[in-house]
């Protein structure tokens, strides 16, 4: 369990002392039996310290006896304090393992939480660049120098592939095959996928690595295939900033984040009549509910159209 977790705790639920000792047997229940991490315990060590100081202050004394209603209440109060979906689901989450922990220790013969419902969480439908704003984008590195090379090469591969940011900045030269048009990739939870790289892009990423890399390559450098200044792998940060660049320069005024490219990869494909199931497979997502979220991304974007265009909705 994480350390000097009664040092952490708030004088509020200090107070709630009725609830302390439970909740410390179930932070030691987890360690040992379930091995979460630290960071997770600490989540919920901060969950339920909250609900036990709400609960103390309304006259509750500990968790044995709590009803149902009560911790309804709690989230019910959590509702209106702007708390995303996904963190009023966390907290019920540690309210339901702590009401298993009490039921598997004879310590409660009923689960407190079997009414409470879990949050619906909406995913935000993702911004993206039109086709003709990643035409400018993707031409915005001009002239015949190292760092142009390296950027236009990058940009391309990264719109023709929708690799996602740590990917890109990860990727090898022994990852691409330009000859057949494809690089693997090692994604989330180090899945390996086969990606398919565009014409314009493959044909980038030959004149960089001809003309543009030798001019990045350091005594130490590896076989990284995008080069910052020293020779290493570009970070995260330094993409950011030459994606904004080059966003300022096309005359995008509209905020562009590396990311932007990868949602933009996904929706022009759906656009053009790609299989959903394809684009899951190329974006490595495991569940093919998160790539459906940019069916939502096309809907709105036909909904828009009809609204601009149809004659019966002008004024």
């Amino acid at each position: 369990m994480p350390e000097k977790s009664s040092s952490r705790r708030s004088a509020a639920s200090q107070a709630a002392t009725g609830f302390a000792e439970d909740i410390e047997g179930f932070l030691s229940f987890l360690s040992l039996e379930r091995g979460l991490s630290p960071k997770t315990q600490e989540g919920y060590l901060n969950d339920l310290d909250q609900c036990a100081a709400f609960l103390a202050k309304s006259g509750h004394q500990d968790w044995r006896t709590v009803s149902g209603e009560a911790v309804a209440k709690w989230i019910h109060s959590l509702s209106g304090a702007e708390y995303a979906v996904s963190s009023l689901a966390r907290k019920l989450a540690a309210l339901r393992g702590l009401s298993r922990y009490l039921q598997h220790e004879k310590l409660r013969d009923d689960d407190f939480t079997a009414l409470l419902r879990t949050p619906k969480h909406v995913r935000k439908v993702p911004g993206t660049l039109t086709a003709l704003e990643v035409e400018k984008l993707l031409a915005a590195p001009t002239g015949g120098d190292a760092h142009a090379l390296r950027d236009k090469a990058m940009l391309e591969l990264f719109y023709s592939s929708g690799l996602r940011v740590s990917e890109l900045c990860g990727l090898t030269i022994q990852q691409i095959d330009l000859h057949h048009g494809f690089l693997r990739v090692f994604g989330k939870g180090s899945k390996e996928r086969v990606v398919p790289i565009g014409r314009k892009a493959a044909d980038a990423i030959a004149v960089w690595l001809e003309s543009g890399r030798p001019h990045f390559v350091k005594p130490r450098t590896g076989s990284t295939l995008f080069l910052s200044e020293r020779g290493t792998a570009l970070s995260r940060v330094t993409l950011w900033v030459i994606v904004k660049k080059y966003a300022r320069l096309a005359g995008i005024t509209k905020p562009v984040k590396p990311h932007l490219l990868r949602h933009s990869f996904a929706t022009h494909l759906l656009s053009g009549g790609a299989d959903l199931r394809a684009i899951q497979e190329m974006l490595g997502h495991a569940n093919i509910a998160t790539t459906q979220i940019y069916t939502a991304v096309e809907s709105k974007r036909l909904i828009d159209q009809h609204a601009k265009f149809h004659p019966r909705n002008r004024g």
